[in-house]
């Protein structure tokens, strides 16, 4: 059996970095997290890196504003994997340089969502556009991964703002709820991210978390909830222009945008995966079970 690669999660401490580090560290991998000094010390972080030192995760001191901690870090694998939220996605062209420097090494970045046109996550999808065109010019062995909806940012209040639990009386939509979104358990995306490690299938393609279970639209998993509860609830449809509008006027208007992206324009399925650019990660891995959205939401009955 050839050896594993040997692989370096950014962003490991993260809300999706800590089951790829996870997964990584189950299938075997030799696997690294990069964190600031300070992280160690971090409370809040103290259990998640107690957890990565028994599951025989290396710890590896350095940050992404560091070059030379950075450089350092990525000479030692050869994968690196790249989980930063939000706030960094720009600043992956620092990954990027420290990439080129330190030789040939095949880099996933993980959560490649979907385009839009509704600010502000249509500049957010940009900078991940620009990456990816950096990625590319440079000539870096690649892998995207299209994680779709997280399942526990979704499903545990069915996209309700400010819920706790799943709607037992009322419930609403963005849109018509008509449109097919696809929801895929954390668990699962750090399962098939570390699958496509050493997998020359996913060779510079996106490679797409697209289960066939979990693709539902918003009115398909609401009448899914009425079965489970043996109860129909109100639903109330928010028209696209109102939303627009909302979004605009929101304090956090990101969240909403990208809502309006997966539930009105649905973007997560209004696309045809061709074998020129992209993957289809439970076609190409169907040894791997994954979490449906009906198990799912058996937890909130």
């Amino acid at each position: 059996m050839a050896e594993k690669s040997k692989i370096l999660i950014i962003g490991g401490t993260g809300y999706i970095g800590k089951f790829v580090v996870e997964a990584s560290a189950k299938a075997e991998h030799p696997t690294f997290a990069l964190i600031r000094e300070s992280t160690v010390s971090d409370l809040e972080k103290a259990k998640l890196i107690e957890n990565f030192k028994n599951h025989g995760v290396t710890l590896v001191f350095g940050d992404i504003y560091d070059h030379g901690s950075l450089v350092k870090a990525i000479k030692g694998v050869d994968v690196v994997i790249s989980t930063v939220g939000h706030g960094q996605l720009a600043d992956q062209t620092k990954i990027i340089a420290a990439i080129k420097e330190a030789g040939n090494v095949k880099t996933l970045l993980v959560n490649w969502l979907v385009t839009s046109q509704v600010e502000p996550a249509k500049s957010a999808f940009a900078t991940k556009a620009r990456i990816r065109r950096a990625v590319e010019a440079e000539g870096i062995p690649y892998t995207y991964v299209s994680t779709n909806c997280f399942a526990a940012y979704f499903l545990p209040s069915l996209g309700q703002a400010g819920a706790t639990s799943p709607p037992r009386d009322k419930v609403v939509s963005l849109g018509d709820g008509n449109p097919k979104a696809i929801f895929v358990n954390e668990e699962d995306i750090g399962t098939f991210t570390i699958k496509a490690v050493d997998d020359p299938r996913t060779l510079n393609k996106i490679l797409y978390l697209r289960p066939p279970a979990n693709i539902y639209s918003f009115n398909d998993v609401v009448s899914l909830w009425e079965k489970k509860i043996g109860k129909t609830l109100e639903r109330i449809y928010v028209p696209e222009e109102q939303l627009l509008k909302n979004i605009q006027e929101s304090p956090i208007p990101l969240n909403m945008a990208i809502g309006h992206s997966v539930f009105v324009k649905g973007d997560h399925t209004n696309f045809e995966i061709k074998p020129s650019f992209g993957v289809e990660a439970s076609q190409l891995y169907p040894d791997v079970k994954y979490t449906t959205v009906e198990e799912y939401l058996d937890q909130f009955i």
